[in-house]
Formats: C-alpha cells, sequence, structure tokens
C-alpha cells in the first residue's frame, strides 16, 4: 500500500475500534481503503445518525490519542477460526476467511483490544493519523448483493495533514453545490419517476436541448470523418448476444432474457419454474460459447463452423450493445477492400442491469444512449484508424474546456477467464493501442485487467473543475467478434480476408456524459449549450412591444430566447434569470427601445453596458456557431 492508503486503512480499524467501544454488539464486515478515503460496514440493529457519526469522531481521537501500536501476527487457518470466535465476530468474518486462497498468509492486526482479520498493510502508531473526518452514512448490501442483508456503511476521509483534509473538504462542499441531481431538478433537465422505474432517465424539453447540441456538435465531427449514420432496435435475439459472448461473459450485467411466448408456453405447460427456465437458457449458452471457443483459433473464413444459434432455446434480450447489431449491418452484404474502412455511427440506447444501490442520477442508469460508432477495417488501417477516433475526442474534450485528463491502456489480465479470443490477436490489439496512447503527448497507464471482454481500449479519463476523475471516452481494438461473426472482405487478392473492428465512444453514455458535464459547468453552461440562451427583461410594459419585436429577431436567428413578461420589478426579474443560469440577459428600457438597444448582462462578466441590438446579435451568433466557452473580458 502507498502511504496515504496505510493512512486510511488504519483509520478504517480505528473507527471499527471506537464502534465496538460505542456499540458492543455490532458486527463486523469488511473495512478498506478507497481512492477518496475510507469504510467500513458494520451490522448493527440501532440505526446510525449524524449525531453517531460525531460520538464516533470523538472515540477515534481518543484512539488516537492514546497512540495505539499496530501489531501483525500470522495464524494458520484453524487459529484464525478460533481467534474470529473468541472475538465474537464470526458472522462475517468467517466468511471472509473462506475467501482467503489456500497456501496464502492469514494474519490479524490489532490495535490496542481490537483484533482484525486484515492483511495490511497500516502505520506503526494511531497517532500518525493526523488528519480524517467522518462523512456519511449509507446501506450497502453484504458483499454487494441485494439478496443478502443490508449493512450500515459509515464513509470517512483521512490525509497526512489538515489543510490537505481542508482542501478536500471544501472540494467536497463544491461538489454539494455542483450535484447534477440537484441542479437537474432546478433547472428541470431530467426527470426520475418510480412509476417508470428506477435508472431510467426521463429528459425533459431543457435536458433535450442540451442533449441534442451535443449530438449535433458530434455529428458535425463524424461527417468529416465520413461516418455513415444507422439506426437499430433496442431488442435483439438471444442468439445474437450468445455469438457475439455478451451472453453468457456478460450476462450478470444484463436484464434477464425474454422467451418467444410460445416457448415460454411450452415451458410452463411442462411445470418449468422461472429458475428452471434460466438455468436451461444458461447451460445452452454455455455449451454454444463452449463451441466457438473451440474454434476460435480456426485460420480459415469457412461458412458453416459454428453451431446454428436457431436450433437452441432462444428468446430476446433488451440489447446491452449496439456492437453485434452493427456487426449485422456490415454483414448484410458483400464487402470489398476498397469500401474500407466502414464507419457506422449511432446514437443507441443500450440496458444494463445495476443493482439499487448502485444507481446515481444520470452517472449510473439502467438504460442509456451512447454516442457509439464502429469501424470496420484493414490491419493497415488500424493505426490510422484508431488516431482518427483518439483526435475526435481530444476535440470534445477541448471544446468543451475538459483539458486536463490523462489516458488509461485497458489490457487483458492473462489469469482471467473473463476473455476471450486468440492469443496472437490479443497482442496486435494491445500492441496498437499502446501505439496510438504514445502519440496523445500526455501521461498514460497500462492496466491489465481493464480491458472489455473481447479487446483491450483506451479510456480517457477527465478531471473536472474540482478535481474529481471521470472515466469519458473510450476507443477499443477488436479482432475477435469479427471471428466469432465470421465477417470477411474480399482483399486485393480476391480471397477473403477477416476485417479488425473498431469501438469508439466520445461521450460513452449521453447519460453519464450530462450528469459529469452539469456538474463540471455547476449549470452554467456555455451559450452554445445552455437551454435557454438569452433572456428579455423589459422594465415596463411600455416596451414589451420592443421586447416582442427583438425576441422574434433572435428566434429568427436559431437562437433560443425567451421574454419575462412578468410585472415583477427588475431586480427581481434580473435575480430569476441568473438563479435560472440564463447566460445573457437583455434589459431594455425606453432608452434602449429608441435607440434599437440593449442593456446586456452576461454571467461571465456581469454587466456590460449597453449596445446596438444588431452588434449584439452579431456577436452572439458568432459565440454559438464556435461554440466558444464563456470567457471573462
Amino acid at each position: 500500500m502507498t502511504p496515504l492508503e496505510e493512512i486510511r486503512h488504519s483509520c478504517s480499524h480505528i473507527l471499527a475500534t471506537a464502534v465496538l467501544r460505542v456499540f458492543p454488539d455490532a458486527k463486523l464486515d469488511i473495512g478498506p481503503p478507497t481512492d477518496t478515503g475510507f469504510y467500513y460496514d458494520i451490522d448493527l440493529d440501532h440505526k446510525l445518525t449524524a449525531e453517531d457519526l460525531a460520538l464516533l469522531e470523538a472515540g477515534m481521537k481518543k484512539v488516537i490519542d492514546e497512540n495505539q501500536a499496530f501489531t501483525r501476527r500470522e495464524v494458520s487457518r484453524g487459529e484464525a477460526v478460533e481467534i474470529i470466535k473468541k472475538i465474537g465476530q464470526e458472522r462475517y468474518k468467517l466468511g471472509r476467511l473462506a475467501d482467503i486462497p489456500e497456501g496464502e498468509a492469514i494474519s490479524f492486526y490489532q490495535n490496542g483490544e481490537f483484533i482484525d482479520l486484515c492483511a495490511g498493510t497500516h502505520v506503526r502508531y494511531t497517532k500518525q493519523v493526523k488528519a480524517f473526518k467522518l462523512l456519511s452514512i449509507a446501506g450497502a448490501y453484504h458483499r454487494g448483493d441485494e439478496r443478502n442483508k443490508q449493512l450500515q456503511r459509515i464513509y470517512g476521509t483521512a490525509f497526512p495533514t489538515k489543510d490537505e483534509l481542508a482542501q478536500y473538504l471544501d472540494r467536497l462542499e463544491q461538489a454539494k453545490l455542483r450535484d447534477h441531481r440537484k441542479l437537474g431538478r432546478d433547472l428541470k433537465l431530467f426527470h426520475i419517476d418510480e412509476d417508470v422505474g428506477q435508472g431510467l432517465i426521463l429528459w425533459t424539453p431543457a435536458g433535450s436541448i442540451l442533449r441534442q447540441e451535443l449530438q449535433n456538435f458530434i455529428s458535425e465531427e463524424l461527417r468529416k470523418q465520413g461516418y455513415a449514420q444507422v439506426f437499430t432496435p433496442h431488442i435483439g435475439k438471444l442468439s445474437l448476444y450468445k455469438t457475439s459472448g455478451h451472453f453468457p461473459y456478460y450476462k450478470e450485467s444484463q436484464f434477464p432474457a425474454i422467451p418467444e411466448p410460445d416457448q415460454l408456453a411450452r415451458i410452463a405447460s411442462e411445470g418449468c419454474s422461472c429458475a428452471d427456465m434460466t438455468a436451461r437458457l444458461e447451460a445452452v449458452s454455455a455449451r454454444f460459447a463452449a463451441q466457438l471457443n473451440e474454434r476460435a483459433g480456426a485460420e480459415l473464413i469457412a461458412p458453416g463452423r459454428v453451431m446454428d444459434p436457431a436450433r437452441l432455446l432462444d428468446g430476446f434480450m433488451l440489447k446491452p450493445m449496439n456492437c453485434p447489431h452493427h456487426i449485422k449491418i456490415f454483414a448484410s452484404q458483400p464487402r470489398s477492400y476498397r469500401d474500407l474502412p466502414v464507419r457506422l455511427a449511432e446514437f443507441g440506447t443500450v440496458y444494463r442491469w445495476e443493482q439499487s444501490g448502485e444507481l446515481n442520477g444520470m452517472t449510473r442508469v439502467r438504460g442509456f444512449t451512447q454516442d457509439d460508432a464502429h469501424l470496420f477495417c484493414t490491419e493497415e488501417q488500424v493505426a490510422p484508424e484508431i488516431l482518427g477516433c483518439l483526435s475526435l475526442v481530444k476535440t470534445v474534450l477541448s471544446t468543451l474546456g475538459m483539458a486536463d485528463y490523462r489516458v488509461r491502456v485497458g489490457l487483458r489480465d492473462p489469469d482471467s477467464a473473463k476473455y476471450t479470443g486468440d492469443a496472437a490477436n490479443w497482442d496486435k490489439a494491445e500492441a496498437a493501442c499502446r501505439a496510438a496512447a504514445r502519440t496523445l503527448a500526455v501521461p498514460f497507464t497500462e492496466e491489465p485487467g481493464e480491458a472489455a471482454f473481447y479487446g483491450p481500449k483506451i479510456d480517457f479519463v477527465v478531471k473536472d473543475v474540482i478535481g474529481r476523475e471521470w472515466q469519458l471516452g473510450t476507443v477499443q481494438v477488436d479482432y475477435n467478434l469479427p471471428l466469432r461473426f465470421d465477417l470477411a472482405y474480399i482483399g486485393a487478392d480476391n480471397q477473403p480476408h477477416r476485417p479488425v473492428m473498431i469501438h469508439r465512444a466520445p461521450f460513452g453514455s449521453m447519460e453519464r456524459f450530462c450528469g459529469v458535464l452539469i456538474e463540471h459547468f455547476a449549470g452554467d453552461f456555455p451559450l452554445w449549450l445552455a437551454p435557454e440562451q438569452i433572456r428579455l427583461v423589459p422594465i415596463s410594459e411600455k416596451v414589451a412591444a420592443y421586447g416582442g419585436d427583438l425576441l422574434a429577431q433572435l428566434r429568427a436567428a436559431g437562437l433560443r430566447a425567451t421574454l419575462d413578461g412578468h410585472s415583477d420589478k427588475l431586480g427581481a426579474k434580473i435575480r430569476r434569470a441568473e438563479l435560472e443560469k440564463v447566460p445573457h440577459i437583455l434589459v431594455l428600457g425606453q432608452k434602449e427601445a429608441e435607440a434599437g438597444a440593449v442593456s446586456v448582462r452576461t454571467r461571465a462578466n456581469g454587466d456590460e453596458g449597453v449596445q446596438p441590438f444588431a452588434q449584439y446579435l452579431e456577436q452572439a451568433k458568432a459565440e454559438v456557431a464556435t461554440r466558444a466557452l464563456a470567457v471573462k473580458k
């Protein structure tokens, strides 16, 4: 562990020590460090409150002041069982003990009277924890499985110094003010309704404008790069996803399969339960996947190599990914090397099963639209096509003022069984991703285990204005799905060849991207993105007609403008527009009406004075056309 991780891990043990002093009957599960702090999951009949957090914080300070030493002890598995029973923590700790593989060291750490099953590491003494804070309480299912009991999770954070802690807490306060769930509600950008379902976003008129402007922006860039737009359905036959490998390799993240009505009736007539039906589907899918993998190393392209999916127990699935549908579009007609690369793009909605406790506004949902594209190319075209995809992501991020990012190259984990395909093809794909990442002139890391099941990927991890990181754009190289679907094109030698497939999504999920964007801008969108760009504010009814005339001209120019016709005082009207985060406010009085002018107030610069309306109109149109960010003068 890093020194910071050691501080945070030690803090979780200090927290557990305080919990047991205050609540001796508490049963402890697990308390690891995290990227932002630490937590401990606790089974406790008493429902914890904010007052309890203050009490536990005081208890932690006392443990720290006692300057308890952290000592490590390695034991046998039998000894570990006895220790766990002796301290009365067998409810969850025996299960955690069973997770430790045979032959791996089993260790306990003790500080004061507290003993915990733990691999470590920790600081030497509790007084080495200088700055910590308990933050919140949340529910968390044991092992993340909603079929298990819900525990109480206490979140906290810790830093080496009090200044670093203060800076972090300040960022947290900023994050609360920027929370896209609150701003989305205040600005009427989206709605989540229990009657529709958790994790399913209803885009309101204002939010739809934000989304459509982003789609228009990326569509312009796609046309420049020679993409063709396609549309595909929201569901597909289960056999399609068996061939792709999304089922069963990805089945934990998918909605259950939907049997065909006649199959469902037949199965029901046999007295088969839902569980038995699911087992049948999974057993058949497993056999099908095994057949595909056995043939994955074949060199020749020959029709009929793979078992006909129509012979299997089949049904439909909500689309988990767009790629199988785009593959079928590519395969729908003969292809020559002269046709390649083929670039297919779609704003395609997909569906993933996320546990309810993991859902979070727009950033973690069950239905979302990807700005998805799949490129089919020759091996010689892979490098330039990847570079084209990366340039697209960079254009998106720079236009939106997200210049602070790092790059992550996700590779396969050689020890994992979740990946499919030939090792030699994986090597070529990973080499292509590494080479492309080196051209970006930004730091990049290689992270084994982060690849998709069908190929390696390049992810853009963006840091927002308050220092939080978000994984947004992604580019993936795939030799495997073309093989699984038996794709071919005719080469210059008049022989069939296998194309390489590139997956790319600069925004990723439109829902998630918009959630991040709301927080990045704190709802203060640049003029081109703002749902309402301009608000006309007449001082009195005497200039209402002038305001109506300007409104018509603004709308004719393609600008989103409204007129505040309320009888409120001017200050109240301006304040309302500011709270609703309208970028430009045009105040209209008698003098402005007589001069054909407007008094301009912008969110970036405040009062910019009076200027001719024609001059303002041209400036506003130029700001929108160039997709400029608001700049303070």
